[in-house]
């Protein structure tokens, strides 16, 4: 019943649980993806049923916004490390040569 769910969820667009499953099932396998989505629906129900709160959708770029903003973070301290004084500042994608 679990898998049937997390299989329900893989198919749906522009969701946590399907960018999840894509992400994972790349790097892992299908069968271990799944597992993995159905572990993560579990616990979203283990917190909801528990707490009483809402259930949230995250959306599919939310890990992608997560990764981008430690990957910021971890440069710019490995910077700090070697001497550099860093400041942040983002540029239009128009100016970034290919």
């Amino acid at each position: 019943m679990i898998t049937e769910a997390a299989w329900a969820a893989t198919r749906t667009k522009n969701t946590f649980f399907s960018e999840r499953y894509h992400r994972l099932a790349a790097r892992r396998g299908k069968k271990r993806a799944l597992i993995a989505v159905g572990h993560s629906q579990l616990i979203s129900v283990y917190l909801i049923l528990s707490t009483g709160a809402r259930y949230h959708e995250l959306g599919a770029q939310y890990m992608q916004a997560k990764m981008e903003q430690k990957r910021k973070t971890y440069l710019s301290s490995e910077l700090k490390k070697l001497g550099y004084q860093v400041s942040l500042i983002k540029t239009p994608m128009e100016a970034i040569p290919n």
